[in-house]
């Protein structure tokens, strides 16, 4: 009796749920029963549990070395072919909130003027042009940045960029909407078509009812699931039959602020001709990635492992770069017509990530999914082992720094490491949180130093640098509470711990 009302109570959870989703008006049915989907599965516990032993690593056949890839076609009608075949997605949903701005995260500005966007439609425009493809982009976005944002001019940003904080403090960062960005590429040699993610509601944690459906019908009330709903969301906003009837065959997915996410046909030869569903680009470990998640044979089949499903006696066997040695980058390629298949059988069934968050005092759950978990449901599904420089994300102020200074340079459209750099890695950065705001660290900097040179930079407190600044070796600057620091133009620091101008 006790067992068949513990059964009967996700039961009730789940049809008082639904009720309550049918009545909300603000999304469509598709957006319901994905949602409804999506909670019945959370509440019915049906999660897979890993079960340590069974765990293998996988072999070069099933994470190939990008080194054994065949080289790319050199006729260029051949190459032709294969791009016509390709289409590139941006995961553009991400707002910009963590550095400081508001708006899509994509169009923030990068280097040399050039927001994320701008960068990858240059790319795509290039690649069309050089082979007389039509490569085209969508632009998976969420309702946190589908709706215009404000539209500022380059005038205004060669006036912040001088360094007045007032103006940077009140306005944030130079936002471009979606669609207007869609707008000003008109006349390019490119198509770039937009669509939305779903909106799902927040779910209340203490009854487990919408929030949307307790009067929070604005935007605190809905949350997008996850970059796990590229998949049915390209095929419910009828995209994805447009690209097949176009005789397109992948699309390459990639987060928008991965600066090394750029088309590669070496790949794209790879899985036509070997008639991969689905790829996965990963890369070697670094101690900055050990929570990263992991591709893993189980079972015999290829499958993502995140830091959330491993149990607690072996988290540090995981984050170890001696067993574990990859991380998934999220650069997907995915072949239509298998995500065509696999949405309408609704065979996608990722693993479930919650995610607790509190809107005006109340506790909410959010209930996602990851693309990079769908690997396991394709065909002839792989990984790649690819090289560093194809993941350069973009997620902080200190990354920031990094792609602006003389470490890399700008080649149509592409970021290009400096061949003057001897050490493979990148200097490691950690900027104290007077940096963390886009605006704020853009006023601490005349100019950005040069690195190249540079294994490693702390910074915190009240810092400010001059222009034409060289930084080489290990170098810590820490400024004393109260007292401002400012590195005076053309100084070379090497290998020195700076605590007040007697240190400079």
């Amino acid at each position: 009796m006790a067992a068949a009302a513990v059964a009967a109570a996700p039961d009730a959870k789940i049809e008082k749920f639904g009720d309550a989703v049918a009545k909300l008006d603000e999304i469509s049915e598709n957006e319901k029963a994905g949602c409804i989907s999506l909670v019945s599965r959370y509440l019915s516990g049906e999660a897979e549990q890993i079960e340590w032993s069974k765990i293998q690593t996988p072999t070069d056949e099933v994470v190939v070395p990008y080194d054994t890839l065949a080289p790319a076609p050199e006729d260029l009608n051949e190459m032709k072919a294969l791009l016509d075949k390709l289409v590139v997605l941006k995961l553009n949903g991400g707002l910009g909130t963590t550095m400081g701005c508001t708006g899509p995260k994509s169009v923030i500005e990068v280097r040399n003027g050039f927001t994320f966007l701008d960068l990858i439609v240059i790319q795509i425009e290039s690649l069309n042009k050089k082979y007389g493809c039509d490569v085209p982009l969508l632009l998976m976005n969420s309702f946190n940045t589908h709706d215009d944002t404000q539209k500022v001019g380059a005038s205004l940003y060669q006036f912040l960029f001088k360094g007045n904080s007032e103006y940077w403090d009140s306005h944030a960062c130079i936002m471009t909407s979606p669609l207007k960005i869609v707008e000003k590429y008109s006349n390019s040699n490119i198509n770039i078509h937009t669509f939305n993610q779903s909106q799902y509601p927040r779910i209340v944690a203490e009854d487990f009812l919408p929030l949307p459906s307790k009067g929070q019908t604005g935007k605190d009330g809905w949350y997008p699931p996850g970059h796990g709903d590229v998949f049915p969301s390209l095929n419910n906003s009828g995209k994805l039959d447009t690209l097949l009837s176009q005789g397109k065959e992948y699309v390459f997915v990639a987060n928008s602020d991965n600066l090394g996410a750029i088309v590669d046909i070496k790949i794209l030869n790879h899985l036509i001709n070997n008639q991969n569903e689905y790829c996965m680009e990963v890369t070697p470990k670094t101690l900055a990635d050990v929570k990263g998640g992991t591709l893993i044979s189980y079972e015999g089949r290829v499958q993502l492992l995140e830091i959330a499903q491993v149990p607690d006696e072996h988290v540090n066997e995981f984050k170890s770069i001696e067993k574990f040695k990859i991380f998934n980058t999220n650069n997907l390629w995915v072949n239509l017509k298998a995500i065509k298949r696999l949405v309408e059988a609704e065979a996608l069934k990722m693993e479930i990530i919650p995610n607790p968050k509190e809107v005006d005092g109340v506790k909410v759950l959010q209930l996602e999914t990851a693309a990079g978990a769908a690997i396991r449901f394709f065909e002839k599904a792989i990984g790649i082992n690819v090289p560093r420089s194809r993941f350069l994300p973009v997620k902080a102020t200190s990354d920031l720094l990094l792609v602006q200074s003389d470490l890399y340079t700008l080649v149509d459209g592409y970021v290009i490491r400096n061949p003057a750099r001897v050490k493979p890695s990148n200097p490691s950065i950690e900027l104290g949180p007077e940096f963390k705001k886009v605006a704020s660290f853009l006023a601490r900097f005349k100019s950005i130093p040069s690195i190249v040179e540079l294994d490693s930079l702390k910074v915190s407190g009240d810092v400010s640098f001059g222009s034409g600044i060289v930084l080489k070796g290990n170098v810590t600057i820490a400024a004393k509470s109260g007292v401002k620091l400012e590195i005076p133009d053309g100084a070379v620091l090497e290998n020195k711990d700076i605590n007040g101008p007697e240190d400079l």
